[in-house]
């Protein structure tokens, strides 16, 4: 293993940022479509791994919150994994409707204009 790469055996061993949290890339299980970017704090990740379903937490409410508590569109969990730094998530999911608040099925249903090179 080089040194690039991080072994990570529990959640203290994940690398939080100053703030206590850990970007979660959200990835539709079947279609391997990117649904979502959020943050994850210890707890929030604690209660997804006990839970079953994402929970995250928001920066702009400083609070947790479970993904479908009010729109019903539960992330079921499959897999979390850590990438080589440790630093961030992919966490792998069976959706249950639309992912974004928008009620696009992902986040990223925008592309950026940019001139081709």
């Amino acid at each position: 293993m080089s040194d690039a790469q991080t072994e990570v055996k529990g959640i203290d061993d994940l690398k939080f940022d100053e703030r206590g949290l850990i970007p979660a890339i959200v990835q539709d299980e079947t279609t391997r479509e990117v649904l979502m970017l959020a943050y994850m704090n210890a707890e929030s990740l604690s209660l997804t791994i006990k839970d079953g379903r994402t929970w995250f937490y928001s920066r702009s409410r400083k609070q947790l919150w479970a993904k479908g508590e009010t729109s019903g569109n539960v992330q079921k969990v499959k897999k979390i994994m850590y990438d080589c730094d440790a630093d961030a998530l992919l966490v792998i999911v069976n959706q249950d409707g639309v992912a974004c608040h928008t009620g696009n099925y992902s986040c990223f249903y925008r592309q950026l204009q940019i001139p081709v090179l």
